[in-house]
C-alpha cells in the first residue's frame, strides 16, 4: 500500500486541482467535465480563460478517448463486452494561470507524425494558428491512426498560453507513453 498522505502532499505541492486516471467513455467524460465546470466557476476566473481551459480539457480528453490503446475490458451484465481506452488528466494551478497534463499509451509508429505536428504548431504565432486551422480544415487527416480531421492539436496550440510540452517514453514493445502539458490564462510562475 502506498502512503495516502504523502500522495496528499505531492497533489497539494503541485497545486493540483483535480486528477482523473483510469477507463474513459464519452458519457463519463461528463461526469469529469461537469466537475471542472464547478471548479472554474468556484475559482471566477474571466468567461475567456474559463472557456479556454474548458475547450483544452474537451480537446486533451478527446484525444485520449479515440487514440490510447490502453483499454479496460468489461463485461456487460447482458454478456456484453466492451473495452474502454484509458489515460490520465491532471489540472492544476500555476499562480494565475492553469496547467492540464494528460498522458496516454499509443502507438510508436504516431509518435513521430504528432512530435512532428507539436514541433509545427510550437512555430506559430496565434495569428498563423487561426490560418493553418483554417487551411487544415479542408484537408484529410496524414495519420492512418486518425479517427478525426487532426484539427484537436491546433485548437489547443490556438487556446492556450504556452507552447505545448510533450514527452515520448518507450513503454512496450510497439507502445510509447505520451504526455502533454500546456497552460492557459495568465501569470504563470
Amino acid at each position: 500500500m502506498f502512503d495516502m498522505m504523502e500522495y496528499h502532499k505531492t497533489l497539494r505541492d503541485h497545486k493540483v486541482t483535480l486528477v482523473y486516471t483510469g477507463p474513459l467513455w464519452a458519457e463519463g467524460i461528463g461526469g469529469v467535465a461537469t466537475t471542472l465546470k464547478k471548479r472554474l466557476e468556484y475559482d471566477n476566473l474571466p468567461l475567456e480563460t474559463s472557456q479556454e481551459v474548458f475547450s483544452v480539457f474537451v480537446e486533451q480528453m478527446n484525444n485520449m478517448l479515440m487514440y490510447s490503446k490502453e483499454s479496460e475490458l468489461f463485461t456487460a451484465p447482458d454478456d456484453l463486452h466492451s473495452a474502454a481506452p484509458k489515460g490520465t488528466f491532471i489540472l492544476g494551478t500555476l499562480g494565475k494561470a492553469y496547467y492540464i497534463h494528460t498522458g496516454n499509451i499509443m502507438k510508436n509508429d504516431s509518435a513521430e507524425l504528432i512530435k512532428n505536428r507539436i514541433d509545427h504548431l510550437n512555430t506559430l504565432d496565434k495569428k498563423e494558428l487561426r490560418k493553418f486551422f483554417k487551411e487544415q480544415t479542408r484537408l484529410e487527416d496524414d495519420n492512418p491512426d486518425s479517427k478525426g480531421a487532426g484539427l484537436g492539436f491546433i485548437e489547443i496550440a490556438r487556446r492556450i498560453s504556452s507552447k505545448i510540452e510533450y514527452d515520448f517514453k518507450p513503454y512496450e514493445d510497439g507502445y510509447t507513453f505520451f504526455t502533454m502539458y500546456v497552460t492557459i490564462g495568465g501569470g504563470a510562475e
